[in-house]
């Protein structure tokens, strides 16, 4: 009798630190958006209507994540990342299929990989791809050695971060 009661107690404990663990490990990522994204995000605010981003800050071809909040619970993900053919890509951290997920993407080499369903996206087809589980092309300009997005541009994609 006195083993079912100590098993019962270690039971009890192992569910309690299993629950508490899992708690910890599903919380958001960013608490201001409940979102779970693995990937940390840089706030940025455009000046004059405008996000401006130095080519030069994407030369190692790593993506960079951005947060852009534009009032109380409207925000906007995306990320701008160089390609393996050169040409820096801009695109939201979100797609038409997985969007509710609450996930975005992480890099892996030259891919882009929906965290939600695991689909791989050639970061030399992000903004040509549209579609499906294709990260959400964001328009962009290259000029005088900035990347250019206008405000409007990226308020496009708040459907995707409601």
């Amino acid at each position: 009798m006195k083993r079912i009661h100590v098993f019962r107690k270690a039971l009890t404990v192992t569910c309690l630190v299993m629950i508490a663990t899992a708690a910890v490990f599903s919380a958001p990522a960013d608490a201001a958006t409940g979102w779970n994204f693995t990937v940390p995000a840089q706030e940025i605010r455009p000046q004059n209507g405008v996000f401006v981003l130095p080519v030069q800050t994407f030369a190692d071809g790593k993506a960079r994540h951005y947060l852009y909040k534009h009032s109380d619970g409207e925000w906007i993900r995306f990320f701008v990342v160089k390609s393996a053919d050169g040409v820096v890509r801009t695109a939201f951290d979100a797609c038409d299929v997985c969007f509710r997920a609450k996930k975005g993407y992480v890099q892996q080499g030259n891919e882009m990989i929906c965290i939600n369903c695991g689909q791989k996206f050639r970061t030399d087809k992000i903004m040509d791809a549209k579609g499906g589980c294709n990260p959400g092309p964001l328009t962009r300009t290259i000029k005088d050695g900035n990347v250019i997005l206008t405000q409007q541009d990226v308020l496009s994609g708040l459907r995707y971060f409601k």
